[in-house]
């Protein structure tokens, strides 16, 4: 049981970077897919 507890905040530390890392991830591809739709955009207008 003790071990357990001492375990508990690294785990805890681990979930919270895990969201922050698949969060940052999100974002990342939400920047690409916009930069995309932003060329093919300019690309459609200079038709």
């Amino acid at each position: 049981m003790r071990k357990t507890l001492n375990l508990l905040p690294l785990l805890v530390l681990m979930a919270l970077g895990a969201c922050e890392t698949v969060e940052g991830a999100g974002q990342d591809m939400q920047n690409a897919g916009a930069a995309v739709a932003e060329e093919a955009r300019e690309a459609q207008s200079g038709m």
